[in-house]
């Protein structure tokens, strides 16, 4: 397929000129006054749609953020493969960690540097850009219909619903998704499963403001010091979570499966030299890659109370808050584990102090099937343009639309991330290895000329 190969040459600048452009849009899902960038955002990519050689391109409106749909159908008879990317980006901050300024892109050291050079703009406009390529060419073997959405990072709360308004416009074969990662530069492979996700707030509050430490302390009880305490017990002393009922619903994985997985590559000392960690951490009897792909897992994303500025006041604080994040595994239905850990955060809570948790937002796990005609064609693209089949993998990360574009649309996903551990998403110093992007772009390309091939049979 060198035809892929020599368009991706003569048209990599202005592809690169034509992604930063989107990078440039600081479209934050979770910050109100990013409103109008999502709307930017989504132009952007409406325009880029139609550019690329879509018949039709729409911007939806939901309640949040908006969604944008195009397509070209070549022939009604022919297979239809559904995009799924998303163009909002996660919070910059602490903007000081940053080595450049997060929405002004720039190329270094063979990388892309800036918001949502990986999740999910760079990796999503790899499609843009293969679909671009294979109707230019006229070897376009397929219907290509794309979706691009405006809340990902935020739990896609309107997508659901949005999906089941449009269900018939949406009707496809297989949706195609690149938000995920892959094992190394040179080391393809496939997402086959995700976790699915539980994320709540909880407040604990004391006395009815905030009191002076001296005069209180110790006769008060600190809303900071027993929060701490109820976060510690949700772990026992195997680095199990406490909360009743949390493994009922855990699909065990075998003992060959899990021979299979091990197969990976996976250099424990690199790992923690890679963090600056002495030792790892996890629950017992697992490695840290099956801690991390088919364990689930609670872990504190956040927590704040009291005086945080510079230099002492001493206060005893009102209020104390944290961010929990269940990462779970398929079969466990995060509804239900929202449920438990409230039932049981509330009733572990001591009677001098109240609490009150927030359902935040979550999703489901994923698990998509080795046999399908997707995932043989994905086998066979991988093989052209990286000289050797994908390995399947399990995520520690959950994308929860996806199981939600199962339960309500009926099609399964297939997931050929194309990013590395290294990209730092969601983190200062976000990146995007330009070998990948142009790399992916390939790879996309022949798979829809494998998938073509696949569903004849």
């Amino acid at each position: 397929m060198e035809f892929i190969k020599t368009y991706i040459e003569q048209n990599k600048e202005r592809f690169l000129d034509e992604l930063f452009a989107l990078l440039r849009i600081p479209s934050i899902s979770s910050l109100a006054e990013h409103k109008p960038d999502m709307q930017r955002a989504a132009e952007y990519w409406k325009q880029s749609l139609l550019d690329a050689g879509a018949d039709k391109a729409e911007i939806y409106q939901t309640p949040g953020n908006p969604v944008v749909f195009g397509q070209k159908i070549v022939n009604q008879a022919w297979p239809t493969v559904l995009v799924y990317a998303h163009m909002d980006v996660m919070p910059v901050d602490p903007v000081n960690l940053w080595n450049s300024p997060p929405f002004e892109p720039e190329i270094r050291d063979g990388k892309i540097w800036g918001r949502g050079a990986d999740d999910d703009k760079g990796q999503g406009f790899m499609h843009a850009k293969a679909f671009e390529m294979l109707v230019r060419t006229g070897k376009l073997p397929c219907n290509v219909k794309f979706m691009i959405e405006g809340e990902e990072e935020i739990g896609s709360p309107n997508m659901g619903a949005w999906c089941e308004a449009h269900k018939e416009m949406l009707e496809a074969d297989v949706i195609l998704v690149s938000d995920t990662s892959m094992i190394a530069p040179d080391i393809p492979s496939i997402t086959q499963g995700l976790r699915g996700l539980a994320y709540l707030e909880v407040e604990v509050t004391g006395p009815n403001r905030d009191l002076h430490s001296g005069i209180f302390g110790g006769a008060v009880a600190n809303p900071a010091n027993i929060l701490a305490k109820m976060i510690a017990s949700l772990h026992d002393e195997k680095n199990r979570v406490t909360i009743p009922g949390f493994y009922d619903d855990v699909m065990e994985v075998s003992h060959t499966e899990r021979q299979a997985m091990a197969q990976a590559p996976f250099n424990l000392e690199q790992y923690k030299k890679a963090l600056d960690l002495k030792e790892v951490w996890g629950e017992e009897g697992f490695t840290t890659t099956e801690r991390t792909g088919i364990r689930p897992t609670l872990d504190v994303c956040g927590i704040w109370s009291g005086y945080t500025g510079e230099g002492a006041k001493t206060v005893l604080p009102s209020k104390a808050f944290a961010k929990v994040s269940m990462r779970l595994v398929p079969n466990q239905d995060y509804k239900k584990i929202s449920r438990q850990f409230i039932e049981h955060f509330e009733k572990m809570a001591p009677p001098f102090v109240k609490v009150k948790v927030t359902d935040l937002h979550g999703g489901q796990g994923y698990v998509a099937p080795l046999e399908m005609p997707a995932w043989r064609a994905a086998d066979k693209a991988y093989l052209d343009t990286f000289g050797k089949k994908p390995i399947p993998t399990r995520s520690g990360g959950s994308i929860p639309i996806i199981s939600t574009f199962e339960q309500v649309l009926g099609i399964k996903s297939l997931l050929m991330g194309f990013g590395l551990e290294s990209d730092a998403i969601h983190s200062p110093n976000e990146n995007y290895p330009l070998h990948n992007f142009y790399k992916g772009i390939e790879t996309i390309a022949a798979f829809y000329i494998h998938f073509a091939e696949e569903m004849k049979k």
